[in-house]
């Protein structure tokens, strides 16, 4: 975990469990590594419409349907963000997009799946794909409540 990502949990009281691992970088791959941590395993996609960046959390078994995510939005479209917007952004790469580049900036709006959102453990890479926090719901809110950010929940399988 990053120096300034393990300093702001810190910072900001929000308790999670370290669990390392090899190096994943799809939800195929992850699958292998699930069996050992709890909670809803999640994944994190970098989005961009005309107007706005976006970070979309939602369950690692769910398939984004893009045309329903543009309702919900009221948008005419959204596309995956390059990896050069990735880094100016969120600070990471393509394979460890996480919650947790959050910190890094207050102009990326967050979307929170309600399953993501209302889940009793989650968990995300700490800005490195070679580990998992899991968090618990009440830290998870705790550190949605403590960026700068512009964070909406949404009902993706509702949709």
């Amino acid at each position: 975990m990053d120096t300034k990502l393990k300093e702001y949990l810190e910072k900001n009281d929000i308790s999670y469990v370290l669990h390392e691992h090899e190096r994943v970088f799809t939800v195929e791959e992850s699958k292998k590594i699930k069996k050992s941590i709890p909670g809803l395993a999640t994944k994190n996609l970098f989005l961009k419409s005309k107007d706005n960046f976006y970070l979309l959390l939602m369950p690692a078994e769910s398939r984004l349907n893009t045309k329903n995510l543009r309702k919900i939005l009221n948008l005419r479209d959204i596309k995956f963000g390059s990896p050069e917007e990735l880094k100016r952004h969120l600070n990471t790469t393509p394979g460890s997009v996480s919650l947790f580049n959050m910190i890094y900036t207050p102009s990326v709006i967050l979307l929170i799946d309600e399953s993501v959102y209302k889940a009793d453990i989650t968990g995300f890479h700490p800005n490195d794909n070679s580990e998992t926090l899991e968090i618990k719901n009440k830290d998870f809110k705790k550190f949605l409540n403590s960026l700068k950010s512009e964070k909406k929940i949404i009902s993706l399988e509702n949709e």
